[in-house]
């Protein structure tokens, strides 16, 4: 019976303490507003920039990732290094770990249909290319092998392409003409996105044995390949890293260039092909542990760039680090202003103290104890937090939608509102509790006697 009635007792404390901290803040409706706009300020500020952080990061994940899984690059970047075409089925051959390579080239050509004219981009590639860069057709199919050794002119269309030059009619057979040559359309890429895949959906692909005729040359400047996975992919670049530097005779332990069976092309280049693949295996044992798949330019003495060998997992994953590292730095900077408004609570509260001592004298006469008023004020000040941090979050996502509304790539991050909930929460009762002190610790006496 006495524990029922000390517990009857204690939700009636209770309950009046939570209204006397309510009216606390409603008897001052300005002086409370201008405190919860601080903390809401601050909270969307958290919520508004790391969303607007993640929304890069992701943006830029994508980018990555529409090229496809487990890619490996290899790009001539130097007028001197050229690749034979059939280069990668040689690479396939000799270098544990890839499943896949194909030849590419990338040119312009005029286009014509009916009436339509005007430049487009063109890719060549091989008859895997749909395996390596995880790309499914929408309607048709792709290129064989056979189109690619005897160069059938065919070809499939960018996703934006098939819609937009025929009218939304159903392309698959029609012709188009490229460079005066004509080709018959087999197929119609998946939709990918605006500026993912190389912008693939707005360009037309072609076996590379036609593109090389389009573009007037015998050699191409990239090759991709598939590797079987993220652990093979790192093993791949190491290889091809080994197999390039021999090459280029820029192993110390390889042969010198004259020896390396290096030939040379119609303009006096490197030209790298098939035959040259002897010269240009490893030697030594077979690596149990590869080094990190980080981009591997193959460089001149000089220091110039002549190859690079790219992995675009862990372009992805350095991509992904740094963005994130920018959304935490915007998140910290934009938690300046939660802090800000933690102060205004307190400095709020320790003007409230002051104004209220005769309220909290005659609580105290009528046997308030030093607890019921500290909870009184801690209670005010998590009221501030919580309704400041409810508007902050509603405003933050208000201002993604607004920034979104103007191109940006945006994203509602739970963590950051998360965190931007628990330090509002968090700033509020930690800088209410010196102003909750205060109040407690005042004699009833004293508080009466300074009115």
């Amino acid at each position: 019976m006495q524990s029922k009635r000390k517990r009857g007792s204690f939700l009636v404390r209770w309950w009046f303490t939570t209204k006397m901290a309510l009216h606390g803040i409603l008897a001052n409706p300005l002086r409370s507003a201008l405190t919860i706009l601080g903390v809401a300020i601050g909270v969307a500020s958290v919520v508004s920039l790391m969303g607007i952080g993640e929304g890069a990061r992701r943006a830029v994940v994508e980018q990555f990732e529409s090229l496809g899984s487990n890619v490996v690059t290899i790009t001539a970047n130097d007028p001197s290094v050229e690749f034979d075409p059939d280069y990668g089925e040689e690479l396939v051959e000799r270098v544990q770990g890839l499943e896949a390579a194909t030849p590419v080239v990338n040119t312009k050509a005029n286009i014509k249909w009916r009436r339509t004219r005007g430049k487009i981009d063109v890719v060549g590639v091989g008859n895997e290319f749909p395996s390596i860069r995880d790309h499914e057709l929408a309607m048709g199919h792709f290129f064989t092998k056979a189109h690619v050794d005897q160069r059938i002119p065919v070809a499939v269309l960018g996703y934006n392409v098939g819609t937009s030059l025929l009218g939304g009619r159903n392309p698959i057979g029609k012709s188009i003409s490229l460079n005066g040559s004509t080709f018959r359309i087999i197929g119609v890429l998946n939709f990918k996105g605006e500026g993912k895949a190389n912008d693939i959906d707005n360009k037309i692909v072609v076996p590379y044995s036609s593109a090389l005729k389009i573009a007037e040359k015998r050699t191409v400047d990239a090759i991709w390949g598939k590797a079987a996975s993220e652990e093979d992919a790192d093993l791949v670049i190491v290889q091809l890293g080994r197999i390039f530097r021999r090459k280029l005779g820029l192993d110390q332990n390889a042969p010198s260039h004259s020896s390396s069976g290096q030939e040379q092309g119609p303009s006096g280049n490197s030209e790298m092909g098939p035959d040259s693949m002897e010269s240009m295996e490893p030697s030594g044992p077979p690596m149990s542990s590869p080094e990190p798949a980080a981009p591997n330019p193959i460089l001149q003495s000089s220091g110039d760039e002549l190859i690079s060998i790219t992995s675009l997992n862990q372009l992805v994953q350095e991509a992904d680090k740094a963005n994130r590292v920018m959304t935490l730095l915007l998140g910290g900077i934009a938690a300046v202003s939660l802090l800000v408004g933690g102060l205004g609570i307190m400095n709020i509260m320790l003007v409230s103290v002051t104004e209220r001592r005769t309220e909290i004298g005659v609580r105290r006469a009528l046997g308030a104890k030093q607890t019921d008023l500290l909870l009184q004020f801690l209670l005010e000040a998590l009221y501030v937090s919580v309704i400041g941090a409810i508007s902050g979050i509603a405003a933050g996502i208000w201002g993604l939608s607004i920034f979104e509304g103007q191109g940006f790539q945006t994203a509602v991050s739970l963590n950051a509102i998360k965190i931007a909930t628990v330090v509002a929460l968090s700033s509020g009762l930690l800088f209410g509790v010196y102003p909750a002190i205060s109040a407690s610790s005042v004699p009833p006496v004293e508080a009466l006697r300074s009115q």
